[in-house]
């Protein structure tokens, strides 16, 4: 199944060896490798119809990754949306929501978007985490010339926290 459909917790169709298809509900807290009992969906024994088990699949993203129930994703933000804050539409499993980026944000700054998670055991929706990533042109030259005239003016060492 889709990484969305796992995270939304969206009932799935399976078809069974006899032919037969079934929708299937799928538990809180699924995970992949996850493996779900029907019971009497089985193949026919000597006692009856055995139970059926199914193993979740839920198929890698492609950007999103699963860190238990919250979901991670980079997210490119440009040098002025960086430096000077900006609204920004980004994905979500349950489709596209505006965020607001703080003014100054640097490159690794993790926003938090409550509840827009994998569903826990408990019911509770994990969280999506955005991890800002500042995309810096290579090549425009009026950056770079603004840049090497505003470079080290007053401007502390900002490895200084690290003894270097």
């Amino acid at each position: 199944m889709s990484f969305e459909d796992a995270a939304a917790l969206k009932e799935q169709r399976v078809t069974l060896g006899g032919g037969k298809t079934i929708s299937i509900k799928l538990p809180k807290g699924v995970e992949d490798g996850a493996k779900i009992r029907l019971s009497g969906q089985g193949q026919p024994g000597p006692a009856g119809p055995g139970d059926a088990i199914v193993t979740i699949h839920i198929t890698p993203h492609r950007f999103y990754t699963r860190d238990g129930d919250n979901i991670r994703v980079e997210v490119a933000v440009s040098l002025d949306e960086a430096v000077l804050g900006a609204k920004i539409k980004v994905p979500t499993v349950d489709g596209p929501v505006m965020v607001s980026i703080p003014a100054g944000t640097s490159s690794g700054k993790t926003l938090r978007l409550k509840g827009k998670g994998f569903t826990g055991r408990t019911g509770l929706r994990g969280d999506q985490l955005l991890t800002l990533m500042v995309d810096v042109p290579g090549d425009d030259a009026e950056l770079q010339a603004f840049v090497e005239s505003w470079k080290r003016k007053g401007k502390g060492n900002p490895r200084a926290s690290l003894g270097v």
